[in-house]
């Protein structure tokens, strides 16, 4: 007598298995099972997620108020050590001629060892060149050690947005970048607060603040900064390894369009100030609150920003449509300034948000476009492209309204948007482990009641 064969049970008909099984399953680390294109990531909780996007903006924020505040304690160093407008001048654009000069070596070295060391070591060493700065009194050695710790703050700009864009998915990165962008404005306004009062003191008391800023900052980074995951270079294919500005426009288009798009910020955001003093007569104190509010509202808008590129599922359609509204800003601007209409100040303040709205989206497209292999250097030169017009556009600009005035000046800001309009990529394609993260179903981090089923 042939025994029956043992029937084993068809789990994957038993609702009430497959639910327990699932349940069960919840404590296993949380796997991407669906992106098969990129590497399996082990995800973090929400607060750490978020932890890292303060740190990403901290880090931001103190090399900030180092780059840009050195321009604060211009007047101190008018009255300290009797120098020219010109050479004080030249002395505060120190650290952003230096960070013209690594932004893409940062990048290239953050692609092999990662966010955390790139972060702390840069920080750590722009607060080691500020000290030195502060502890000299000959200008040629200033000038180098704030030019050496321009080099070095480079690192903060790169690593920490590649932080954000590595640790959020798709569908939260716009607003996490728009967050993290907050940082420069931010920035702006604390070395506009704190550094003219201790310039009054003394200008290398002055100097101490961003490099403890900064060191306090590469501590937080050593600490605190988990580098996002990715596969080994080894285990990598040939399609994720390619260079990305190889057989396609895209990065190269992107780097020109915010090439154009920020000539009328650099010149709203250099000329605002004195243009309120000469042309409508405004006093220092009342013109600086305006520019500081105007600061807190461009925050503010890149945080919108962001979150508008969310909902759109698309970061370039969001640039095109700024590029068109900063181009009749500007326009208006010089309109109602040039007919001596009291609008024009109105115009100025939307024109100063309007204006630096573009910047965390092409800066979030980047790393989606380039990859996890190249994300470092294309942000090293996105940055490095954007220097260099922050660099010249501001003496051009000047040379044009000391020959024409201001009206002209603006009008001629205006073109810029309307050129980069053909340029920006609208129909340009993420990477393919983004591609994959970002298609529709059910969340990454969660094991389905179907995936379940399929392993029954």
């Amino acid at each position: 007598m042939v025994a029956a064969p043992v029937r084993r049970p068809r789990l994957h008909r038993d609702p009430v298995a497959i639910a327990a099984i699932a349940a069960t399953t919840r404590w296993l680390p949380r796997v991407d099972t669906c992106n098969h294109g990129a590497v399996p990531t082990t995800s973090i909780s929400t607060v750490r997620r978020w932890a890292l996007l303060a740190i990403s903006l901290a880090s931001t924020l103190c090399a900030t108020v180092f780059i840009n505040g050195i321009a604060f304690l211009i007047p101190a160093l008018d009255a300290e050590r009797g120098i020219s407008l010109a050479e004080a001048g030249l002395l505060s654009s120190m650290p952003s001629l230096g960070m013209v000069v690594t932004l893409i070596a940062w990048g290239y070295l953050l692609d092999l060892v990662g966010e955390r060391v790139v972060l702390t070591v840069g920080l750590a060493l722009t607060a080691a060149a500020v000290f030195a700065a502060a502890s000299v009194h000959g200008l040629v050695a200033v000038g180098t050690f704030l030019f050496l710790g321009g080099m070095a703050a480079a690192s903060a700009n790169t690593a920490s947005g590649r932080l954000v864009t590595g640790w959020f998915p798709p569908d939260q990165r716009g607003l996490a970048m728009g967050i993290r962008q907050t940082a420069q404005p931010l920035g702006i306004a604390l070395a506009a607060l704190v550094l003219p009062e201790l310039g009054e003191r003394d200008f290398s008391v002055a100097l101490v603040f961003p490099a403890t800023v900064c060191a306090a900052s590469a501590l937080v980074s050593a600490v605190g900064v988990l580098d996002p995951p990715r596969k080994k270079r080894a285990t990598a294919d040939v399609a994720e390894l390619a260079n990305p500005y190889r057989g396609t426009a895209v990065l190269w288009r992107i780097h020109l369009a915010s090439a154009l798009l920020m000539v009328p910020q650099t010149v709203v955001l250099t000329f605002m100030l004195v243009w309120l003093m000469r042309a409508h007569g405004w006093s220092t104190a009342s013109a600086g609150v305006l520019v500081s509010v105007s600061q807190l509202l461009g925050a503010l808008g890149r945080i919108a920003a962001g979150r508008w590129s969310d909902r759109v599922g698309s970061r370039m359609r969001p640039i095109r449509v700024i590029a068109v509204t900063a181009s009749v800003v500007m326009m208006l601007l010089a309109l109602t300034d040039h007919l001596h209409w009291p609008l024009a100040v109105a115009v100025m303040l939307a024109a100063s948000v309007i204006t630096v709205l573009d910047n965390g989206l092409a800066f979030t497209a980047i790393p989606e476009v380039a990859g996890p292999y190249w994300s470092g250097r294309a942000m090293g030169a996105q940055n490095t492209t954007q220097r260099l017009t922050a660099g010249a556009g501001p003496p051009v600009f000047g040379e044009l309204i000391d020959a024409t005035g201001y009206p002209v000046a603006f009008a001629v800001c205006a073109l810029f948007p309307l050129l980069a309009l053909p340029v920006v990529p609208v129909r340009a394609r993420p990477h393919q482990a983004d591609a994959a993260a970002a298609r529709p179903g059910r969340p990454a981090h969660r094991v389905s009641y179907r995936f379940v089923r399929r392993r029954l």
